[in-house]
């Protein structure tokens, strides 16, 4: 007999079934501008969302669109107007989002004004405010400068992506010249502080861009008569796949060193311009720089590069910025005079920010003195710039120990940060291992053997989050610290395969990509529907940051039509459809967006009662589970399963900062029921960790035993 939920399946289109992942990230990026309106907020936190919106979609057109618009010239029929319809509904949103963005900003500029802070314009300056401008452009702004002047004999030069232009349009009598010239946002403040008006309170800014609007004549040194010169913002967005060739003629680091030369000249797959833009200069430029018909130029307001907002000074009283949740300290690693003798006693599971990234550090410290350490082996894909984990392997190697790190060059847009560390490491005598062709090393791992009488064994660290100290203060992460041997073993094998990736290790505990990860969760929700199948209860708890692989959405589909229970707390991208009738009636999702970024892969499964917890680097992304090298690691020590339950109960239950995501990507906040306590899981997660104390809201059943039922028209299990 056929399967009925496979026959529903079919009857479906894709689009009824799963949203564009594009389209579902825009959705994302909108709970990220929703922050930025929400007037309970800090007032300057708030402007710094703005900055994050940008930030994020600067990245979402030198990624997503740029893949969208490879498609478009690689595809034919069919399959070409799909991407091309994509591409237009990419369009509309985008814009829609800037204007959303436009009117945000104008409201923050209000309520800024009304404290005492200005943001003012160059039109805008008393005489001495114009003095200070002048002499501040001669002195710090103007040694930073070199303007290019456009001609149709000379060819155009390869701007820099992301960085912010302006368009200079000079008029000498009848005739135009256009120039164009970086503001250097890299090497200068973008917001300077200028003396307010005298008799007037508060603070006064000017961003970098105005100060050479008001100084342009001086730019060119008398060089071009000038009547008349204004400038007007634009930025490039470029694509930003690396296309590295697999021949062995060159070594890796040369490889991706001439790749990252290469990006600076790749397309541009999206230009934002001021709105006030002369036509003609809009259209010489675009001409000048090759854009065609499925590049995207956006309309803005007068400034761009808005991802600034994210370094925004720190002005006003402190009720402006968050208030900040003191890192909380655990006694048991603390009192112990080794860190190894608290491991060795009890798994440590750590919570980021809420923990310190400091016992990481310790560790690898400890590690690199302690004589019965032998070797230290790590995963390293973003660090630091100024990181304490690279100088404490370094100082590993001082001391005798043996220390593998494996570099990923390909993170993208820290590729040529992680060369700068790879050089570093291997100059200081660290064994540097870049990999394997093909799959990025995205595990979060650490591997340290001691001798410990006539064995040697293992201490361990599976994250879900990167060695980065600077994130691990504004992202949330799970880390586990065990002395469980087969887990060590587990990292072993993983660290063997990297070097010798010729060899397909057994593994005792985790699941690991490309290996055994998918086909390991897959039998996981196997096993729940088989469950509900038995009239048993069956649910799953998945919290990542995003959630789009057909395959495991499929089955999650499949899962919901069987009776099984699925909750979902996804920060980015789902493809997946909650509260599809027949489909998905049993999957309900929710995105939660606060102060810190959600960041942890935490993916829990009833199991009749006896759940297994399990925590991961990877997301249910198709690209975490085939073409990188992920690690699945489960939790057994009681403590850390309850930690965990109890957290994702306070986000499955926030009623502030929760989202819920359905079928049309509303962003519809999870309503607050009457007589019900004001749950924002950030900050009572912070309270339960420091205090043991939960709030109140219905306990998590995932620890009670497995009760029977039978649901009408639920399957029996199949034969």
């Amino acid at each position: 007999m056929a399967n009925p939920i496979k026959l529903r399946l079919a009857d479906l289109l894709d689009h009824d079934l799963f949203t564009p992942r594009e389209l579902s990230w825009l959705s994302f990026n909108a709970r990220v501008l929703q922050e930025a309106a929400d007037k309970s907020g800090p007032l300057i936190a708030r402007l710094r969302y703005l900055g994050i919106f940008s930030n994020n979609l600067d990245e979402f057109f030198r990624v997503r669109v740029a893949e969208v618009r490879r498609l478009i010239s690689m595809s034919s029929g069919g399959d070409r107007q799909q991407s091309k319809d994509l591409l237009a509904a990419i369009q509309h949103h985008v814009v829609e989002l800037q204007k959303e963005f436009d009117r945000i900003y104008k409201e923050l500029l209000h309520e800024l004004q009304e404290r005492r802070i200005f943001l003012v314009n160059e039109t805008q300056l008393d005489p001495g405010q114009a003095a200070f401008v002048q002499d501040y452009f001669t002195t710090t702004v103007l040694p930073e400068l070199e303007p290019i002047l456009l001609s149709e004999s000379q060819p155009i030069p390869a701007l820099n992506d992301e960085s912010l232009y302006l368009a200079v349009d000079i008029r000498s009598g009848d005739q135009y010249n256009y120039a164009v010239v970086e503001v250097p946002t890299d090497r200068l403040e973008r917001f300077v502080e200028i003396p307010r008006r005298k008799g007037k309170q508060g603070k006064v800014f000017i961003v970098l861009d105005n100060i050479i609007r008001a100084c342009l004549p001086q730019m060119f040194r008398g060089v071009i008569p000038i009547e008349e010169a204004n400038a007007f913002c634009f930025k490039f967005s470029r694509d930003a796949e690396l296309s590295i060739d697999t021949g062995i003629d060159q070594t890796l680091i040369d490889k991706m060193a001439l790749s990252l030369k290469q990006r600076r000249k790749a397309d541009a797959v999206r230009m934002v311009y001021d709105e006030h833009m002369p036509q003609r200069l809009l259209d010489y430029i675009s001409a000048r720089f090759g854009f065609g018909k499925y590049d995207s130029l956006i309309a803005g307001g007068r400034y761009h590069n808005s991802k600034d907002f994210m370094s925004f000074p720190r002005v006003g009283p402190r009720y402006m910025e968050f208030k900040p949740l003191p890192p909380i300290r655990l006694p048991r690693l603390d009192e112990q005079d080794s860190i190894f003798d608290a491991i060795r006693e009890k798994d440590v599971l750590l919570y980021y920010p809420y923990h310190p990234f400091d016992y990481v550090i310790d560790l690898l410290k400890t590690a690199a003195l302690d004589p019965q350490v032998t070797e230290i082996k790590i995963c390293l894909y973003r660090v630091a710039r100024d990181s304490r984990v690279i100088d404490a392997l370094v100082n590993a190697v001082h001391n005798g120990k043996r220390v593998t790190a494996v570099v990923e060059l390909a993170a993208r847009f820290d590729e040529a940060a992680n060369i700068s560390w790879a050089q570093r490491l291997t100059d200081n005598g660290i064994n540097v291992i870049f990999g394997i062709p093909g799959l990025k090393v995205h595990s979060k791992l650490l591997l340290i053997e001691r001798k410990e009488g006539m064995a040697t064994r293992y201490y361990s660290h599976v994250g879900t989050g990167n060695f980065n100290e600077k994130t691990a203060r504004i992202y949330t992460d799970f880390t586990l610290l065990t002395y469980d041997q087969n887990v060590g073993k587990d990292l072993f094998s993983v660290f063997d395969f990297l070097q010798y990736n010729y060899r397909r290790p057994d593994y005792r505990l985790l699941l690991v990509s490309p290996h055994s990860m998918r086909p390991g969760i897959v039998s996981l929700i196997d096993q729940e529907i088989a469950h509900a199948r038995a009239g048993y209860r069956a649910s799953m708890t998945l919290k990542c940051n995003n959630l789009v692989d057909k395959e495991l959405v499929t089955k999650l589909y499949e899962a919901s039509q069987a009776g099984v229970e699925i909750r979902i707390i996804v920060r980015g991208m789902c493809s997946l459809r909650p509260g599809v009738k027949g489909i998905s009636e049993n999957i309900e999702a929710i995105s939660i967006v606060d102060r810190y970024l959600e960041h942890p892969r935490v993916y829990v499964f009833y199991n009749r009662g006896h759940p297994r917890y399990m925590i991961s680097s990877a997301d249910l992304m198709t690209r975490n589970l085939d073409y990188r090298v992920e690690a699945l690691c489960p939790i057994f020590d009681r403590d850390a399963q309850r930690t965990i339950q109890n957290i994702l109960d306070q986000q499955w239950h926030d009623n502030v900062k929760a989202r819920i995501i359905d079928r049309d990507q509303a962003n519809d906040y999870v309503p607050r029921r009457k007589r019900v306590a004001r749950i924002r899981s950030q900050e009572t997660i912070h309270h339960y960790l420091q205090t043991g104390k939960l709030p109140r809201y219905p306990r998590s059943e995932m620890h009670h035993s497995a009760k029977r039922r039978r649901k009408p028209g639920s399957w029996p299990v199949d034969s």
